[in-house]
């Protein structure tokens, strides 16, 4: 018989993870909380954001015209202005991100609180379903608290099509927002999309309903065009200018296809 220690296999007897906050879900974003009702919000790094590891994870793969006008991106929005909310963002993304499976189980945990019967949960005031395996974990949070109303803004319109319609959780809704890479596949006709205009007036004109109305038009079946008035940050407007982010948008491939049939071999003088 051996003199010698059995060495333990990795891992057996290593700590659990830390939840790294205590409260997954809040209820901070006053924009949301109109006429004393809570919205309660899961958020990410808007764009991308780098973990203590040093690994950077794109949180929207699908941003277009939007990187450049994103509000939750600039430093004097309140996702920036306040140190607390940035780090909240950015420890959500950790937990996704380093351990998922554990994420989800105090998600589902939490949800179960009697405070979340009849609430309504925003998935993402910042950052995106931007894997299919995040996007797939959300939808079995939404199913395992069937009382709770889910509902998110996302450019991921490729993914919603493939993972999330084909079995949508009831209590779950999405906008498809303009200004990304896949505005081409969104049918504005028939899917209920939104869109960020450069003021209130604009937004009427084009024939959106607007969202400061009450941001959970996410969630209304009778509502095709949800518009939103630009946040008022001067840099912002003025990188915006009179169009929408999805004119904006449309104008950016327009311009690429112009430079694509410049360059092809076939284009001749003339």
């Amino acid at each position: 018989m051996s003199s010698h220690p059995v060495e333990p296999e990795p891992g057996l007897f290593e700590a659990p993870p830390v939840k790294l906050r205590k409260n997954l879900l809040t209820d901070n974003n006053s924009n949301l909380n109109r006429d004393g009702r809570k919205t309660y919000t899961f958020s990410t790094t808007a764009l991308k954001g780098t973990l203590p590891s040093g690994r950077t994870v794109v949180t929207c793969p699908e941003a277009g015209v939007c990187a450049r006008l994103c509000y939750a991106r600039d430093p004097r929005s309140s996702y920036l202005r306040y140190p607390g909310v940035a780090r909240a963002h950015l420890l959500n993304l950790q937990m996704v991100e380093e351990t998922p499976r554990e994420w989800e189980q105090w998600m589902i945990a939490e949800l179960r609180k009697p405070k979340f019967v009849g609430a309504v949960v925003r998935i993402h005031d910042s950052g995106d379903f931007h894997t299919d395996s995040y996007t797939k974990a959300w939808m079995r949070i939404c199913k395992s608290a069937p009382r709770t109303t889910f509902y998110a803004y996302t450019k991921a319109v490729d993914r919603m099509r493939r993972i999330v319609d084909p079995d949508k959780p009831a209590n779950f809704e999405y906008t498809l927002s303009l200004g990304g890479k896949e505005d081409h596949l969104i049918d504005l006709t028939r899917q209920r999309h939104a869109d960020v205009f450069p003021t209130v007036e604009a937004l009427d004109a084009a024939g959106y309903r607007d969202q400061a109305e009450d941001d959970r038009l996410a969630v209304d079946p009778d509502t095709i065009r949800v518009g939103m008035a630009a946040n008022r940050i001067p840099r912002l407007l003025e990188l915006q200018g009179d169009r929408s982010f999805g004119q904006l948008q449309r104008d950016r491939l327009a311009r690429r296809a112009a430079l694509r049939a410049a360059d092809s071999p076939d284009a001749t003088e003339g």
